[in-house]
């Protein structure tokens, strides 16, 4: 989860072997050896995301109206003219960008097949709720699947959310170690972690509200550049999340996983995941466990990924792939063309 992160962000026959796809800006990049696709997470979205991708590609129409039959709500309606704070409901916001996220995808392996090219990547990784799109993209997860483990995914962090009011914060300009022991002393106010290692020098911490205003003023007294409450009323990725990662890990047990066909490189971890049971623990654990972006970015670089394509709204992902390696090339959406341009950013908080 990025909450309000947009504003945060300072700057052959496969793709992955120098193919160029498509016509018009898609045409224009020629993405290298070692494609990576990444997913973003929530607080990605935006009212009009998907609106010009939807009228641009079959493919990703498809996705929207598999995505509404499945839901049973007006999703297009909903992505394309909002209202903003019921699209932003958590509920409603992260079925929303797996599909907007899905449908970029289809959209882009539909240009691929148009001149005979196959997506071929190395690596995919999804940050927080993008890691079930990942797993769709690396064919381990039907999209149908996925939709219904993400509405009941929101619906349960709603309610954990709810039995245990808490937020989150940015905090810029602290190495990790410097604010996980920020959050050991404000822990005397209550609950607060570290919740996303985003980047090094960014970094959200999440938990209950005493104590995550503890760990702000913490953080601001040890030499924090910056230090702002997001704008989400879930203490994502922490201890407050026990029992949403518990009843959720019951549903995900029963869903139709497989192997994936591309190695994941997992929140949690950081560390490339294969094998359904590591899928299913990763998928259980991570909305109460911190994501390890930092990580998991240097995995796939090491595992031979140099170009990255944010597959999604917004462009938060390109912005921490940036500051974590400036040895790789980062596109979005935007960049090839798809209708998807950056969120406009909006600190939130």
């Amino acid at each position: 989860m990025f909450g309000g992160l947009q504003g945060w962000i300072d700057e052959g026959e496969t793709m992955g072997e120098g193919m160029a796809i498509g016509s018009g800006a898609l045409a224009e990049h020629k993405l290298g050896p070692g494609l990576a696709l990444v997913f973003p997470g929530q607080g990605s979205q935006f009212v009009g995301m998907g609106r010009e991708l939807h009228a641009s590609s079959e493919a990703a129409r498809e996705v929207f109206e598999v995505a509404e039959r499945v839901l049973d709500v007006p999703l297009r309606r909903l992505c394309f003219d909002g209202p903003a704070d019921v699209l932003e409901d958590t509920v409603n916001a992260q079925p929303a960008i797996l599909t907007v996220s899905t449908a970029a995808l289809a959209a882009i392996r539909e240009r691929a097949g148009a001149h005979g090219v196959t997506i071929t990547p190395v690596v995919v990784a999804g940050h927080s709720l993008g890691e079930f799109t990942a797993l769709v993209a690396a064919g381990a997860l039907d999209f149908p699947e996925a939709l219904r483990l993400v509405r009941e995914r929101g619906r349960l962090m709603k309610e954990a959310g709810e039995e245990h009011p808490g937020g989150m914060a940015a905090v810029i300009g602290l190495d990790e170690a410097t604010l996980e022991a920020v959050c050991a002393e404000a822990g005397s106010e209550g609950i607060v972690t570290v919740a996303n290692a985003n980047c090094p020098g960014q970094t959200v911490i999440s938990g209950e509200l005493r104590a995550l205003a503890r760990a702000m003023e913490l953080a601001t007294a040890r030499g924090a550049r910056r230090v702002a409450r997001l704008g989400v009323s879930i203490a994502s990725h922490s201890p407050l999340m026990a029992r949403a990662s518990s009843q959720l890990g019951e549903l995900v047990a029963k869903a139709p996983l497989r192997p994936p066909q591309v190695p994941i490189v997992a929140n949690i971890t950081g560390q490339v995941v294969t094998t359904v049971d590591d899928l299913r623990h990763e998928l259980a654990h991570q909305v109460e466990r911190p994501v390890n972006w930092t990580r998991s970015v240097v995995e796939m670089v090491n595992a031979g990924a140099g170009t990255f394509v944010e597959v999604g709204p917004g462009q938060v992902l390109s912005g921490l792939i940036r500051r974590i390696s400036r040895d790789v090339t980062t596109l979005g959406s935007a960049d090839l063309g798809l209708g998807l341009p950056p969120a406009t950013p909006q600190p939130e908080g």
